[in-house]
């Protein structure tokens, strides 16, 4: 009684700390998961080093929906580096979700099955506004725009393009994140919101990125770098500390000289529009 699934991981247009209104889109990194169903009563994640907390309600939430009381072994692999505002909890929920489902023999909706790892996120704590545009971002592929209060899917539309990802070593969880100072820039998110339902995601990027940085305090320079490289839209991902851009393939290397001095590491993807996945995936 195992299942497989993926997901891949997401980076930000829209932060919803401010309006819980947020948009993002998705990248090519992935999550895999393993459940394994057994009749111990217990569900354990196996992930070391991780807090398995999320993933372990993840598999509980989708047994209670279906009525099943199996126990499990939880297991997970990423190339999502945690705590970068790269969507990894958001990712993890969605190929646990999904391998839960598979190792059942069931079916669900991809979108209902993304709001249980919504819902685990929130009762676990690992989330401000419950997430649900990294979610379906992951989950869906493609570029979403959501209402995260209203549990509200406004916008999904593929998106292309090649992206590069600055990851400093520094790791930032986001419920530490300082809620009043982010939502001093409702006003601002409000107009970054109207770019995202018009499809301006480059501006809504940057915009997003300048007035988040000027609420958590954190740095500017890897935003401005990148549009000195040539970058269309560039912004802190989620709460940081990563940042992303979207960029022309033939401007990544002077993006990666430029970046490379920062420290941290450096990652070349591409926008992904698949959606996640049961099965061993790629």
């Amino acid at each position: 009684m195992k299942g497989y699934a993926w997901a891949n991981g997401a980076a930000t247009v829209l932060n919803a700390v401010a309006t819980w209104k947020g948009a993002a889109f998705g990248i090519e990194l992935k999550t895999h998961a393993e459940v394994e169903l057994n009749h111990s009563g217990d569900i354990l994640g196996n992930v070391p080093g991780v807090d398995t907390r999320l993933i372990e309600t993840c598999v509980r939430m989708v047994q209670e929906r279906l009525g099943y009381t199996y126990g499990a072994i939880v297991r997970t692999c990423s190339e999502i580096p945690v705590a970068g505002g790269l969507k990894s909890s958001s990712t993890a929920a969605n190929a646990t979700v999904l391998a839960t489902l598979d190792a059942l023999q069931e079916e669900m909706d991809l979108i209902e099955a993304a709001k249980i790892g919504v819902a685990a996120a929130r009762e676990v704590g690992v989330t401000i506004t419950g997430a649900l545009d990294d979610a379906l971002a992951s989950m869906l592929g493609g570029v979403v725009v959501t209402d995260n209060r209203g549990m509200l899917l406004l916008k999904r539309e593929e998106f292309s393009g090649m992206v590069m990802l600055l990851v400093p070593e520094r790791k930032l969880f986001s419920i530490d994140t300082d809620i009043s100072r982010s939502r001093l820039i409702a006003p601002m998110a409000d107009v970054i919101f109207e770019l995202a339902m018009r499809g301006d995601y480059g501006r809504a990027m940057t915009l997003n990125g300048l007035a988040y940085c000027a609420a958590l305090g954190l740095p500017t320079e890897p935003m401005l770098l990148a549009l000195e490289a040539g970058a269309k839209g560039v912004s802190l991902s989620g709460t940081g500390p990563s940042y992303a851009a979207i960029i022309d393939e033939d401007k990544m290397d002077a993006l990666e000289a430029a970046w490379r001095p920062l420290g941290g590491r450096v990652i070349r993807t591409k926008a992904n529009n698949k959606c996640a996945s049961k099965g061993r995936g790629i």
